[in-house]
């Protein structure tokens, strides 16, 4: 998941210790532009290679993009991202190549007899546990190459239903314009859930088609638009969201330890377990995160090191 690119630094820049300036950075991802170039900008913004995402988000979309930067591009993997919230609009009336507005209308029909409770009795069979087709133009690869690309090579691309989880699904907003509806909508949902298939899904169930129009993700697990910074603050004001002892405690369970277990897990050792499941941080008493752990039979062992006994 991590986009990390270690090298030399460049030329008149400090050697960096790896924990100066490390850290989570929760990007409000404006539109038109891929995680890629936002991790290219964030790059130049804050002076270092060492930066990675968790995780990308469409070029249309905004919203909640995490970053780590310098040793907390090793968190990345570990993250539990496993839960996702989005704002979007949906327009009933059409359906497109791409299931949103940057694709070409394959099918339009009169939606303004589309009644409210029409939409909420679909909806709700939408909610909860579903197989869902995901959009053709998704990054998921088909013999090996990702299936936008095949689908913009003029290929027709059929992809396997997944099982995915939505807890909510709601209207906030209903606008009528023409033989259009758009709906404003708020989704909770599962990661590897489309939106876009959602929107698709919805105007085919009421026999007029639909697309995605706009696309604001608003949570990515623990992280939300209140963690998030946008690029032109960066550019005022280069900072992480959370470093990297604020990120480990947002991001994962904690256990204290002692000042003498902190010695030896920073040493590469192992600590007794506790019976705590999963991933979780270990903290020293002066509050600094020495490594993430995981318990598995009689020991607790680390996963990452955030501060190995070389760093500190």
């Amino acid at each position: 998941m991590s986009d990390e690119h270690d090298g030399p630094p460049a030329s008149g820049r400090t050697p960096r210790s790896g924990l100066d300036g490390a850290g989570l950075l929760v990007v409000d991802k404006p539109p038109a532009m891929t995680s890629h170039d936002v991790v290219a900008r964030v790059r130049k913004l804050l002076n270092t290679r060492k930066v990675g995402h968790a995780g990308t988000l469409d070029p249309m979309a905004t919203g909640v993009l995490v970053l780590g930067v310098e040793r907390a591009t090793k968190m990345l993997g570990l993250l539990s991202l496993t839960t996702k919230a989005y704002s979007a609009t949906i327009r009933l009336g059409a359906a497109t190549t791409t299931d949103d507005a940057e694709g070409e209308t394959v099918s339009a029909a009169d939606a303004s007899h589309v009644t409210d409770a029409e939409i909420a009795d679909r909806i709700a069979a939408s909610t909860g546990e579903i197989d869902q087709i995901p959009s053709s133009v998704s990054a998921i690869k088909v013999d090996g190459r990702r299936a936008h690309a095949l689908v913009r090579e003029g290929h027709d691309v059929a992809l396997e239903p997944r099982r995915v989880r939505i807890d909510r699904f709601e209207v906030t907003a209903r606008r009528d314009e023409g033989q259009f509806v758009d709906l404003d909508v708020e989704v909770e949902c599962s990661s590897g859930t489309y939106v876009r298939a959602l929107a698709r899904d919805l105007g085919a169930d009421l026999g007029v088609g639909g697309h995605l129009t706009a696309l604001r993700r608003t949570r990515v697990g623990p992280f939300s638009l209140d963690h998030a910074l946008t690029l032109g603050g960066l550019a005022d004001d280069p900072r992480v969201s959370l470093d990297i002892d604020e990120a480990a405690r947002v991001a994962f369970p904690h256990r204290e330890i002692s000042a003498d277990e902190a010695e030896s897990i920073s040493q590469g050792r192992w600590l007794e377990p506790i019976g705590r499941k999963g991933v979780h941080a270990a903290i020293a008493p002066d509050g600094t995160t020495i490594a993430l752990i995981e318990e598995r039979g009689k020991r607790a062992s680390s996963v990452m090191v955030v501060r190995p006994a070389t760093l500190r």
